[in-house]
């Protein structure tokens, strides 16, 4: 296994199906973040991994917004 460092916006696509969908994964090489999306099997997988990579865009600029103590893995109700 070869060393990779990660080049920034590096992302990493999952197309995964289940059933008459397909699950897309993206993760942030860089971070590790990783969202999700699912759509139908008959979709294009152009349309399915530009809505990832936007998915994970956002995702990635809330990162960044979010105070760094602020602790995001859950919902306090």
């Amino acid at each position: 296994m070869t060393n990779h460092t990660p080049v920034p916006g590096e992302v990493y696509l999952e197309f995964h199906a289940i059933g008459a969908q397909v699950r897309v994964t993206a993760i942030d090489a860089a971070t590790g973040i990783e969202v999700f999306v699912v759509g139908p099997r008959n979709a294009a997988n152009s349309d399915l991994k530009t809505l990832a990579i936007r998915k994970l865009q956002r995702r990635l600029e809330q990162e960044r917004a979010a105070p760094a103590s602020s602790d995001r893995r859950g919902t306090v109700v």
